[in-house]
C-alpha cells in the first residue's frame, strides 16, 4: 500500500542499475544477473529479501528519498488501516509537483519561474512532451529572441527580452518534466548541459549584430562578456573538482558561510549578487527591452565581475584556510580540465625534477604570470608584430612547467580557469588592437567553439567518464598550442581581411571537430546520463 509516486520513484528512473522501496525492487540491464541469482536462491522471497541479497552482492541499490510519500507492505488489518490513513493524509500530486522543482536555485527562478512553470511541465507530460522536445523549443525560442536583437530596432529589442525570458521559462520547465516523469537520458544530458550556454552566447551574438546596425560595434564587449562568464563556470567546475573527495577540517571561511544560511535572508543575498542564470537573464531581458546593447554589456560585465571577484575570493580564503589532503582523482581532474596540449606536455615532462622541488604556490603562480605575458604583449605589441608569438612561446613553457607535478596545492585548482583567461583573452586583444574589419566577429566564433570543447570536457568529468581523447586534445593544439597558432596567424596575416579569414578558418576547423567528436560521444551507450540535481545555479 502507498503512493503511485514511490513506485515511480523506485521502478521507472532510469539512472540506477537497482532501486527498491518497502515491497518493491527494480533493476536495469545491468543488474538482472544479480537479480535472477537472488531469486533463484530464494525463490519464495519478498522484494525486501531480494533487495538485501542484492545489497549482498555488490549492486548498489538506490533507495529514493520519500519524505511524506507512503511505501508499506501492512500485515493484518490494524497495519493496513493505518497505512491507508497515511496515504490519504497526503496529496501524491502536490508531493510530485513540489518535487520537480529543485531544492536549491536562484531567487529569480524560485520566486519568479517555478510557481507556474511547474504546473506547465505536467501540461507537458500530459501531452506526452518530453524533456528533449521542449529544450529544443526553449534553443529555438533564444534564437529567436537573437535574431530579434539583431535587428537594431526598438520593437526588435523588446520582443527580444520577452523572448528570452520565455526561453529561460521553457529552460526551467524542461528539468522539472524530467523530474516530474523520471525521463533522463544520455541526451537529454548533453541537450541541457550545452544548449544553456549556446543560448546566452548566440543571444550576445544577436545584440552585438543590432548594435552594428545602429553603428555601434560592441564586439568586443560581446566577446568580454563571453569570456568572463565562461572563466567563472571554469573556476566553479575547478574548485568543486579539487574539493570534491577532500579530507580536511572545515575552514572558518565555510563555518562563516554555514553561518550565514542560517539566516534566511542572506541565503536569498548571497544567491543573487553571484549573479546565476536567472537573475543574468532577467538582467539582459530588460537592459535589452529598455537600454541599448552597449548598457547591457556594460552593466552585464560589471555584474558579472563582481560576482567573480566575490566568488573566487572566498573561496581562496577557503583554499587557504584549510589544509585539505587532496585525491588523486581531484588532481587527474584539474589536469583534464586544464586541456594541455604537446607543447606543454613535453614542457612537463622535461621538468618533472625541477617541478618537485619548487614551493606549492609554483602552479597557480607561473600559470598566472605567462598567461599576463602573453596577454600584456598582445595589447601593446605593434600590430602584425611577432612579439606575441614569442610571448606565446613562454606561455607555453609556463603552462608546461604549472602542469609538471600532480595538482594538489591548495590554490591549484586555479590553473584551469588562469589558462581558460589567458587563451580567451589573447584571442580577444589581439582582434581588437589589429583594427582589422570582421576580426572581432570571427574572435567570437573561434573562442565559441574553444569554449565548447572546455565545456564538453566538463561535463563529461563530472559525469565519472573522463575527459576527451587525448588524440582529440592533441589534434586540436592544447590551450597553448592554439593560443601560439593565433599569435603567429595575427602576426603572418596582418592585413585587410588576412586576420579575418584565419580566424574564420580556425574557428570553422575546430567547431568541426569537436563537434563531431562530442555527439559520437553524447549519442554512444557509454554516455553518463548526467542532470544537475544538486540545484546550484548556473
Amino acid at each position: 500500500m502507498g503512493h503511485v509516486h514511490s513506485l515511480r520513484l523506485a521502478l521507472t528512473d532510469p539512472r540506477f542499475d537497482a532501486a527498491a522501496v518497502t515491497g518493491a525492487v527494480a533493476v536495469q540491464a545491468a543488474a538482472r544477473p544479480a537479480l535472477a541469482r537472488a531469486a533463484a536462491d530464494l525463490p519464495d522471497a519478498r522484494a525486501d529479501e531480494l533487495t538485501a541479497r542484492l545489497d549482498a552482492d555488490g549492486v548498489a541499490v538506490h533507495r529514493p528519498e520519500l519524505g511524506v510519500l507512503v511505501a508499506a507492505v501492512p500485515i493484518g488489518e490494524a497495519e493496513r488501516e493505518k497505512a491507508a490513513a497515511a496515504v490519504a493524509e497526503v496529496d501524491d500530486e502536490a508531493v510530485r509537483l513540489r518535487s520537480a522543482v529543485k531544492s536549491r536555485d536562484g531567487f529569480f527562478t524560485t520566486h519568479f519561474v517555478s510557481p507556474y512553470s511547474r504546473y506547465l511541465a505536467r501540461w507537458c507530460a500530459r501531452r506526452g512532451l518530453t524533456p528533449n522536445q521542449v529544450t529544443t523549443a526553449s534553443l529555438l525560442v533564444a534564437l529567436i529572441a537573437a535574431a530579434c536583437a539583431a535587428t537594431g530596432t526598438r520593437p526588435g529589442y523588446v520582443a527580444a527580452g520577452v523572448l528570452l525570458i520565455a526561453s529561460f521559462v521553457l529552460d526551467c520547465t524542461d528539468g522539472q518534466l524530467a523530474r516530474y516523469s523520471l525521463q533522463y537520458s544520455t541526451l537529454g544530458a548533453w541537450l541541457d548541459a550545452t544548449f544553456d550556454r549556446a543560448k546566452e552566447y548566440a543571444y550576445y551574438a544577436g545584440l552585438a549584430l543590432g548594435a552594428a546596425r545602429s553603428g555601434d560595434d560592441v564586439w568586443a564587449l560581446a566577446l568580454g562578456a563571453m569570456v568572463l562568464q565562461t572563466c567563472r563556470h571554469v573556476v566553479d567546475f575547478a574548485f568543486n573538482e579539487a574539493n570534491h573527495d577532500a579530507t580536511a577540517n572545515t575552514s572558518p571561511t565555510a563555518a562563516l558561510s554555514d553561518k550565514l544560511d542560517s539566516v534566511g535572508w542572506t541565503v536569498w543575498v548571497r544567491r543573487m549578487i553571484v549573479l546565476p542564470i536567472g537573475e543574468r537573464w532577467a538582467l539582459i531581458a530588460v537592459l535589452t527591452a529598455t537600454t541599448t546593447p552597449r548598457i547591457t554589456f556594460i552593466v552585464l560585465i560589471a555584474g558579472c565581475s563582481f560576482a567573480a571577484c566575490y566568488t573566487t575570493a572566498g573561496r581562496v580564503l577557503r583554499s587557504l584556510a584549510r589544509r585539505a589532503n587532496r585525491t588523486d582523482r581531484a588532481a587527474q581532474a584539474l589536469a583534464e580540465l586544464a586541456d594541455s596540449g604537446p607543447l606543454a606536455e613535453g614542457v612537463a615532462a622535461a621538468a618533472k625534477g625541477l617541478a618537485r622541488r619548487l614551493p606549492g604556490f609554483t602552479a597557480p603562480a607561473v600559470a598566472i604570470l605567462g598567461a599576463a605575458a602573453v596577454v600584456a604583449t598582445s595589447a601593446f605589441a605593434p600590430v602584425g608584430s611577432w612579439w606575441p608569438a614569442l610571448a606565446a612561446l613562454v606561455y607555453a613553457a609556463t603552462s608546461g612547467l604549472a602542469v609538471a607535478r600532480p595538482l594538489k596545492g591548495s590554490l591549484d585548482w586555479l590553473v584551469p580557469p588562469v589558462f581558460r583567461a589567458g587563451e580567451y583573452t589573447t584571442i580577444l586583444v589581439l582582434a581588437a588592437v589589429s583594427g582589422v574589419n570582421g576580426a572581432l566577429p570571427a574572435a567570437f566564433g573561434l573562442v565559441a567553439a574553444v569554449a565548447y570543447h572546455h565545456y564538453d570536457t566538463v561535463y563529461r568529468i563530472r559525469g565519472g567518464t573522463g575527459a576527451p581523447p587525448r588524440a582529440l586534445v592533441r589534434a586540436i593544439g592544447g590551450h597553448e598550442g592554439r593560443t601560439l597558432l593565433v599569435t603567429v596567424a595575427c602576426a603572418a596575416a596582418a592585413g585587410d581581411h588576412g586576420l579575418t579569414v584565419a580566424l574564420t578558418a580556425l574557428a570553422v576547423v575546430l567547431a568541426l571537430v569537436v563537434l563531431i567528436e562530442s555527439i559520437r560521444f553524447w549519442v554512444s551507450s557509454g554516455a553518463p546520463a548526467v542532470h544537475d540535481e544538486t540545484g546550484e545555479p548556473a
